[in-house]
């Protein structure tokens, strides 16, 4: 079977800088694919070459078996491919209600705006905001405006899910509603691409992670795997305690 997604062989220089370097690896269909590294180790940069931001200097990305290499956003979108973002970027004078109609019209069933609505009106539910659906984003807290984030991309259809660190700043209730919600994107059989800093959550939930040091792939495995990785264990994680928790926690 065809990879949902194929990273193959990708490279991104910003001026004397390689930030990501001759990188290949697979998203199957309804998996759930860890990225991890280090600040800087340019994981970010992937999903913006990804999703069309940035364009790469060499190497091809493949989406549903087409070559997407480069395609603007809004074509990557049509593909069945969202994203959210590290910085949470809704629209923030517009409503929730509004901000998930926006993802529903322009993602990859283009649907009408009454059809768009009703897809607004599930998505909001699924993450726990049908009752702030008039709410200007603004007026949202900062877990509300994740959980709204995410509302926002799976209104556009996807059948492959970018979060970039979706968990950040959030305290441990909030990351638990969050992980949940994760559980159950996967379960509608929507795959998933994960950048977190939360090892223990994205140990949990990933099929298998990719690590990446300085532009590189450092390895790739299952979440066990990787936790006792003698090269991840210096390069990323430190401890190796830590990494024994994190081999022997239950999925």
């Amino acid at each position: 079977m065809t990879a949902l997604l194929e990273i193959d062989g990708v490279s991104k220089r910003f001026g004397g800088l390689e930030a990501v370097q001759s990188l290949s690896f697979t998203v199957e269909q309804r998996h759930i694919l860890g990225l991890i590294g280090p600040n800087g180790a340019g994981k970010s940069t992937v999903f913006n070459l990804i999703n069309g931001v940035i364009a790469p200097d060499g190497g091809c990305i493949r989406f549903r078996g087409i070559d997407i290499t480069g395609a603007p956003p809004y074509r990557v979108a049509r593909h069945g491919l969202a994203r959210t973002h590290q910085i949470v970027q809704p629209f923030m004078a517009m409503t929730v209600l509004d901000n998930c109609t926006v993802g529903a019209a322009f993602g990859c069933q283009n649907l009408p705006l009454a059809r768009a609505r009703e897809t607004a009106h599930e998505m909001a539910a699924l993450v726990g905001l049908e009752d702030r659906l008039d709410t200007p984003a603004a007026q949202l807290t900062i877990a509300a405006k994740k959980r709204l984030e995410l509302a926002r991309a799976l209104s556009a259809r996807p059948s492959l899910l970018l979060l970039d660190e979706v968990l950040a700043g959030l305290n441990p209730t909030e990351i638990e509603r969050m992980i949940a919600i994760i559980r159950v994107i996967r379960e509608r059989g929507i795959a998933i691409l994960i950048i977190e800093h939360v090892m223990q959550a994205v140990m949990s939930l990933s099929d298998r992670i990719v690590v990446l040091n300085s532009g590189r792939k450092l390895t790739e495995g299952p979440p066990a795997e990787v936790a006792g990785n003698p090269a991840v264990i210096e390069a990323y994680l430190g401890d190796p305690g830590l990494a024994e928790k994190l081999r022997s926690r239950p999925r």
